[in-house]
């Protein structure tokens, strides 16, 4: 692929070992492996026929893991055109089906007609500090099915603020992330 800058592997699933072309973009920060295998043991009893929303999907990794491990489908949304053709390239390469890519910023799209899913990864840029609009947004806004699954990925010392029915199920740190995966109660 033109202007990759690398790989990332999925670690399971039918895609198992399959290679993510990575484009050079400031800012692009893939999941850890080890953080993404840990996050997907933990997300093992849920993820099958999963509806899934991957915002702020950067590479994808992550929505393309949960592919990989049987969600029935993941909504990707990602701001940055060449990020976003790069996810379409790589789920068209790797012939995933069930993705679907939104070339949007985040906040715009959740200002659109809510569809509530029942997983969704919250892996903003750092540096743009999108944690609690975001949060509100997919809170308010109803794009949470009622017992939904939120995994949020930040800067080891920032702890997001989320709403109180967001019942911390697990959390880790790795390097300078922390990762915290949250179930909705209603």
């Amino acid at each position: 692929m033109k202007g990759a800058s690398g790989h990332i592997r999925i670690i399971g699933g039918q895609l198992r070992n399959s290679r993510l072309d990575v484009p050079d973009l400031p800012g692009l920060r893939p999941t850890a492996e080890r953080v993404r295998e840990t996050l997907f043991n933990w997300l093992a009893p849920v993820i099958s026929g999963a509806r899934c929303l991957d915002l702020c999907a950067g590479t994808g990794a992550l929505g393309i893991e949960a592919l990989s491990r049987g969600a029935s489908s993941v909504q990707f949304v990602e701001r940055d055109a060449r990020a976003a053709q790069a996810l379409r390239d790589n789920l068209a390469r790797l012939k995933a089906q069930g993705g679907q890519v939104a070339a949007v910023d985040a906040q715009l799209y959740l200002q659109g007609a809510a569809q509530p899913f029942g997983l969704v990864f919250l892996d903003p840029p750092f540096a743009l500090d999108l944690w609690t609009p975001l949060v509100r947004r997919l809170e308010e806004g109803g794009w949470l099915a009622p017992s939904a699954w939120i995994y949020v990925e930040s800067p080891r010392q920032t702890l997001p603020t989320v709403p109180a029915n967001w019942a911390l199920h697990r959390e880790g740190t790795a390097g300078d992330v922390r990762y915290a995966l949250y179930r909705r109660v209603t």
